[in-house]
């Protein structure tokens, strides 16, 4: 596979090339960013999947929930188009499953989907006229000129080690870092040492303007879904985990660390489940020799697969600063309380 790709570096040049010449455009000016007069924050990264961004949203929404707060994504994969606002109706087919996960989740924010995420503010403003729009997954969307960009990078997979597609996972280059406020090393170790920080600052090559800072997931203590159990009665069950998420090897490390047995069932990242990978997952959940025995997955995918499949669990996680966290509070707040009043 890795071959594959090395072979494949003329296009990624070429794509280089594509992308750099239409972000030049919008940082000259030959391309119009739209601004609006609220505070917007766009979370993204410059790789493709993977890097932490719906925890990373879902810390926002708690920290200004004294705000009234939007979320705006593309709701990547949803079959319909054009504007929704998110309502108890809709299912992952019609939002996506980032977007129905923050509406679920959150009962105090508004959230809704467009492509278009300049049209979407625009009818935010309109119909809900929030305080703060938070973008999810827009740090290429240029049409929009947010006030404050959030870059994401993986501790095990950086922006600034890594190569354009198809070669790499890179959507543009690594200059596009530079429009970032805040870049979060995201998925780190619980003990990262300061030595290997500052490596990695002087890996990424910030700017003075910029802040980082480094987070770790952590695993909430309660199961939930058709039944809640803790976390440490886990070891008691043989475990079916099925997973469609970019990258399951953190959850699938943390359970082997609990010493938890787990029979796992990987798909890919947003996947749509048929019904004979229905079929297929209850056969193999019905094959464990335990009696006790749980079909979990993670919250992500719970939201595809809560109505597909009766006797479900999710383990929800959270992003936690390893260092830090006051800084990183202010500064959010201070951009959306100074800025616009």
């Amino acid at each position: 596979m890795k071959a594959i790709r090395y072979l494949l570096f003329p296009f990624a040049v070429l794509y280089n090339g594509v992308t750099r010449i239409r972000n030049t455009m919008y940082d000259w000016g030959l391309l119009s960013s739209q601004k609006f007069d609220i505070p917007v924050i766009a979370v993204g990264n410059l790789s493709v999947g993977g890097t932490g961004k719906t925890p990373q949203i879902e810390y926002l929404i708690r920290l200004l929930k004294s705000k009234s707060v939007a979320t705006l994504s593309r709701g990547y994969k949803r079959k319909t188009s054009g504007f929704i606002l998110v309502n108890d109706r809709h299912t992952s087919v019609d939002v996506g499953d980032e977007p129905l996960q923050y509406h679920k989740k959150f009962s105090n924010i508004s959230v809704a989907v467009d492509a278009d995420r300049a049209h979407g503010i625009q009818e935010l403003q309109r119909r809900i006229n929030p305080e703060v729009i938070l973008l999810d997954d827009a740090f290429q969307h240029r049409k929009v000129k947010a006030g404050l960009y959030i870059l994401l990078t993986k501790y095990d997979d950086l922006f600034s080690t890594d190569f354009l597609l198809p070669t790499g996972n890179l959507r543009e280059g690594r200059r596009g870092a530079r429009r970032a406020d805040i870049i979060i090393v995201t998925k780190c170790p619980q003990q990262l040492s300061s030595t290997e920080k500052k490596k990695i600052k002087n890996t990424l090559c910030k700017s003075s303007s910029q802040s980082i800072f480094f987070t770790s997931i952590f695993y909430r203590e309660q199961i939930r879904g058709s039944q809640e159990i803790s976390l440490s009665e886990l070891k008691r069950y043989e475990i079916c985990l099925i997973t469609g998420i970019a990258n399951p090897k953190p959850l699938l490390n943390f359970l082997n660390e609990h010493a938890i047995k787990v029979v796992h069932l990987n798909f890919p990242d947003h996947h749509e489940f048929t019904r004979q990978e229905i079929s297929h997952i209850n056969q193999q959940f019905n094959q464990l020799s335990s009696s006790k025995k749980l079909l979990l997955t993670t919250e992500k995918d719970y939201m595809r697969l809560s109505t597909k499949i009766a006797k479900l669990n999710y383990i929800e996680i959270e992003s936690v600063f390893l260092s830090k966290e006051s800084e990183f509070n202010q500064q959010i707040l201070n951009y959306c309380n100074t800025n616009f009043l």
